[in-house]
């Protein structure tokens, strides 16, 4: 079963290479951390506010190619936790057929967070990250 998330807050350290980005639980309490890269973590805040660059950046790129290709992203899963790492596939719908490709989860929120895409987490992935 996939739980649906929100990204509650993104945290940029000017002083780290790593950011970090926290979901939490839609409809319920549990929340945890995945630690992303720095380019990553700039495009999920620019995207957030809405800013728009000159040239389309890699996410933007995507989501155009995407949306002229005459598909929709209609979710993101984080669908398993392997070795402190976390995997994720991004759910399209393209000529009526269901579409999944792998991604890492900060490259799918980076994409998706712009159009509201919704963020699920596999159970079995929240139960072990939110472990007490």
């Amino acid at each position: 079963m996939d739980i649906r998330m929100n990204l509650a807050r993104i945290v940029i350290q000017d002083t780290s290479d790593q950011q970090i980005i926290f979901l939490r639980e839609a409809e319920g309490e549990r929340e945890f951390p995945i630690v992303i890269g720095d380019a990553e973590a700039l495009a999920i805040d620019r995207r957030l506010k809405g800013y728009k660059k000159a040239r389309p950046m890699t996410h933007d790129l995507l989501a155009d190619i995407i949306d002229r290709l005459g598909a929709e992203l209609e979710k993101i899963v984080i669908n398993d936790l392997k070795n402190h790492t976390f995997y994720a596939k991004l759910i399209l719908r393209a000529n009526g057929e269901v579409v999944e490709i792998d991604s890492r989860p900060s490259d799918a929120i980076a994409l998706g967070v712009a159009s509201e895409t919704p963020i699920f987490v596999s159970e079995h992935v929240l139960r072990e990250v939110c472990r007490s």
